[in-house]
């Protein structure tokens, strides 16, 4: 349900109190802090993804294609989040056109994030209990089909949403707002919607990684050969169930900010402001390159050697298992 009239003007007033607080109190040190981690990461995550298109053996694999594509998306939502950030507390209104094409970049890639968790489990799944067909059923043409299908699901509900308003609000084009999604909604069922297909993607996105998690746990303990390798798939998916676990806190970053501007005085709401953003929207896009990467024995060497801008005198070998 969209906040009501009142609640938007409390939100507003605070968002006032808070463009004056800027000026007053200095949080400038916070925001440059925000900027820099944000900047940080997006760099690992370039340098990450540069160190899977450097050798033909990741750009033909698989479950690296997959990771190089979930080190794209979050560094997308990781930048856009960050610009939206930083125009709220700049206090800055944008045209409510350019506004909905923000927030259609930062749902849609917000919402490929878990999809793109599963679709990897769904892959080491094939890996570990289908050996003898995973190189026929995970194609890198396949692959490229499951993104393409990752980004329909990802992008179908903004998508509408940004057509409907645009469609049916006669000042789409022309008026002036603060950029934030429930200004967006103009029609009740919008936002029963954008409610009810969350729920109903991280419900069959859990399900999902349970499963294969599950799966792959049976088969370590059954397989009498390849135990190594289906503990390590085992691990992985355990980690893919932690990983959601960071996607589902984007989910209620909305719903908590919503709830700080109601309740919180202003200093302690720009306070849990600034924490929400750091650890609810930044902490899940940061953590890709160190859950997958630099525990990889393929990735991890040619990483540091792309990091270190190309400074050792050899090149480590890739071996991919």
């Amino acid at each position: 349900m969209a906040l009501n009239n009142s609640g938007k003007d409390d939100l507003i007033a605070h968002q006032q109190m808070f463009q004056v607080q800027v000026t007053a109190e200095g949080p400038l040190t916070k925001l440059l802090v925000a900027i820099f981690m944000s900047s940080l990461f997006i760099y690992i995550n370039t340098v990450m993804f540069m160190t899977l298109r450097s050798k033909s053996v990741f750009r033909e694999t698989p479950r690296y294609i997959l990771f190089a594509h979930m080190l794209c998306n979050d560094s997308i939502q990781l930048l856009f989040s960050s610009l939206m950030y930083v125009i709220s507390l700049m206090y800055v209104q944008l045209a409510k056109a350019v506004c909905s094409i923000l927030i259609l970049v930062t749902a849609s890639t917000s919402r490929n994030a878990p999809i793109n968790l599963a679709v990897m489990s769904l892959e080491r799944y094939v890996a570990i209990c289908f050996p003898l067909r995973h190189s026929e059923i995970a194609t890198k043409t396949r692959t490229g089909l499951a993104i393409s299908v990752i980004w329909f699901f990802g992008a179908v509900n903004p998508v509408i949403d940004v057509l409907y308003t645009s469609a049916t609000d006669p000042t789409f084009f022309s008026e002036r707002m603060f950029c934030t999604r429930e200004r967006i909604f103009i029609a009740p069922w919008q936002r029963e919607l954008f409610e009810g297909l969350n729920a109903f993607y991280f419900v069959a996105v859990t399900a999902t990684i349970v499963f294969t998690y599950i799966s792959v746990m049976l088969a370590a303990r059954s397989a009498s050969s390849d135990k190594e390798s289906a503990k390590k798939a085992h691990r992985t998916l355990l980690l893919h169930l932690m990983q959601l676990g960071l996607c589902l806190n984007t989910l209620v970053f909305g719903s908590i900010e919503r709830l700080l501007a109601m309740t919180s005085s202003s200093r302690l709401f720009m306070d849990l402001r600034y924490v929400n953003f750091l650890f609810v929207l930044i902490l899940p896009r940061c953590l890709s390159p160190v859950i997958y990467g630099l525990r990889d024995d393929s990735v991890r060497p040619l990483f540091l050697f792309y990091l270190q801008c190309g400074t050792r005198k050899v090149k480590p070998n890739v071996n991919v298992h």
